[in-house]
């Protein structure tokens, strides 16, 4: 324990700040308990258990507004296991991918499978973005939409090349930026950050194109594993279902969390959201010499994940070590990057005015430091 003990007005009503897993509503746990006998503990093959992946379903596809022809495909394994089922289901031969942090990469390692081509990878450091662009021979291009681990957000454009796809991992992105789905083909996402959830569930939302392209590549000859089968996906999810067990708490928890979202005005509501908190922090960035904004262009700075550079004059670890103290806690750097920094998840649970606490207490902190 330190000396510094910050006063309590100035704490935030919630000290959870973290990038993934994220801040869980009150309002989710509520509704999970409302669950306990009715849904929670019952076959996944029966109605309560369809009827959430159904309202799931739904409520991205109203949070979305998804075009026409467009379908949510929800399945196990998390953002981890798509890679693998892009590999396999979706590229044909040669993907073009943008790497600009830890996350982007690994799609990138999934895509160097050995029936395939190898990548053509587009890589700017971290801090930085890397962007698509149209080249011969490639059949699908993929981009994170943010990047968690550094905090640099990428506006999303449709690569036009000749019957490729676009497709964007939106983890850490998705219910908290408002995206414009006709530009992609694929938008794929675990829902641990913005939506409230757990890991271990991805959620996609895919194009008549791509559901050409899953079908096109599972009737071939390729081996595609039964678990990691995009086609497998399409067939559960149209029925309300998934291949194997979910995780049915984690699915009460998201369907809470799109309800909402939806209740409260959509994607246009959580857009505005996550922008005022992290447009809050931004500024606040500015009036403090010794903070400045990882990410150096502006344009390309997250509004869901905030990353701050501290001055070397500034102990970063006791920074974080005080406010865990106190009950704010996960806003250490990204452990790879080794860097002095902060970074502060803005999601759409997060209420603006405990950014403005945390702010506040970052502040009274750093000023009483040895």
């Amino acid at each position: 324990m330190t000396e510094i003990r910050i006063p309590a007005d100035l704490l935030p009503q919630d000290g959870r700040f973290g990038s993934g897993p994220s801040l869980v509503r009150t309002q989710q746990l509520d509704d999970l308990m409302d669950r306990a006998t009715t849904v929670i503990g019952t076959s996944h093959r029966q109605q309560p258990v369809k009827q959430l992946v159904h309202d799931i379903r739904e409520g991205i596809a109203d949070l979305y507004r998804v075009p026409d022809g467009y379908e949510v495909l929800l399945a196990n394994g998390g953002a981890s296991a798509f890679w693998d089922a892009a590999a396999f289901g979706l590229i044909e031969k040669r993907a073009q991918t943008a790497v600009f942090g830890e996350f982007s990469s690994k799609f990138a390692h999934s895509a160097s499978a050995p029936w395939l081509e190898a990548p053509d990878v587009r890589e700017a450091a971290a801090g930085s973005v890397a962007r698509l662009e149209a080249a011969e021979g490639i059949d699908l291009y993929a981009t994170a939409h943010n990047e968690t681990s550094t905090g640099a957000m990428v506006s999303i454009e449709r690569v036009q090349h000749d019957g490729a796809l676009t497709m964007v991992d939106a983890t850490s992105a998705a219910g908290g930026i408002a995206v414009d789905l006709s530009a992609t083909d694929v938008y794929y996402f675990s829902p641990q950050k913005n939506f409230g959830s757990d890991g271990g569930l991805w959620l996609a939302v895919v194009s008549p194109a791509a559901i050409e392209r899953i079908e096109r590549i599972a009737a071939s000859d390729r081996f595609i594993p039964e678990f990691l089968s995009l086609k497998h996906a399409i067939d559960n999810s149209r029925k309300d279902q998934t291949l194997n067990t979910p995780a049915v708490a984690s699915l009460s928890l998201l369907e809470s969390q799109v309800r909402w979202m939806n209740e409260n005005g959509g994607l246009e509501f959580v857009d505005a959201r996550t922008r005022q908190s992290s447009n809050f922090l931004y500024e606040w960035i500015a009036h403090n010499p010794w903070a400045s904004a990882f990410v150096a262009e502006e344009q390309y700075r997250s509004q869901v994940v905030v990353t701050i550079d501290l001055d070397e004059s500034v102990n970063g670890k006791a920074v974080t070590s005080v406010l865990r103290e106190h009950g704010i806690v996960d806003i250490e750097p990204y452990r790879k990057l080794g860097r002095n920094q902060l970074r502060v998840g803005t999601f759409a649970s997060v209420d603006p005015v405990d950014v403005s606490s945390l702010a506040d207490c970052i502040t009274y902190v750093v000023e009483r430091l040895d």
